[in-house]
């Protein structure tokens, strides 16, 4: 291995233990806890080392959240790979979305609550979402694409995706009666994809 692979190699270490360090620390005690001063001293680096990873926190969180993000696309692809019917495909989907925010809500509210505004903002230099990000609406469009009877399957799956991140939002934060999220789930694919509305 040549000194500037194993450069690399270290550098990829750091850049890995400071993101699993900040998740782990934000698990514990939130985001709000997580600073670059405490983050330094729990992985033994200076503020300067952290800082040739990423600038500030808001840099850390946004890295967090498309790792988030691509954790994601690949649990809702495996729910819909694991399920050959349609419309049960989409329903293990919707439960895999809503599973994932229920079990890192910390992590779910680096990818969806907080804002890392400035040159962080979610979006890339084109204006278009960053990858990790578009895969998940690709996800939950090729699972809506087979029942989307014609519809646009492209609004459809953004309006699931904004139920059911409202559910899991209203679901995380206590506002709903425990105990009925799949009812919930249900409820909501059947009224989004039921018969359209037709005209008066």
């Amino acid at each position: 291995m040549t000194l500037r692979e194993r450069r690399l190699r270290e550098q990829a270490q750091r850049h890995r233990l400071i993101l699993t360090t900040a998740r782990e620390m934000a698990e514990a005690e939130g985001w709000d806890y997580v600073t670059t001063r405490r983050l330094a001293d729990r992985i033994e680096y200076s503020q300067p080392v952290l800082y040739q990873h990423f600038k500030n926190k808001d840099a850390i969180v946004h890295a967090v959240a498309l790792e988030g993000f691509a954790e994601l696309a690949a649990a809702l692809r495996a729910a819909r790979l694991g399920t050959p019917e349609p419309r049960a495909a989409l329903d293990a989907v919707a439960r895999a979305y809503v599973d994932f925010a229920e079990r890192g809500p910390v992590l779910y509210q680096a990818m969806l609550t907080l804002d890392p505004g400035g040159d962080d903002a979610p979006e890339d230099a084109s204006g278009d979402a960053p990858a990790p990000l578009a895969e998940v609406l690709a996800e939950i469009g090729l699972a809506v694409a087979p029942v989307a009877a014609g519809r646009d399957g492209e609004l459809l799956a953004e309006v699931l995706w904004s139920a059911w991140h409202g559910l899991a939002a209203l679901t995380g934060g206590r506002r709903l009666r425990p105990g009925l999220t799949g009812r919930r789930l249900t409820a909501l694919t059947e009224v989004l994809l039921g018969p359209a509305a037709q005209p008066a």
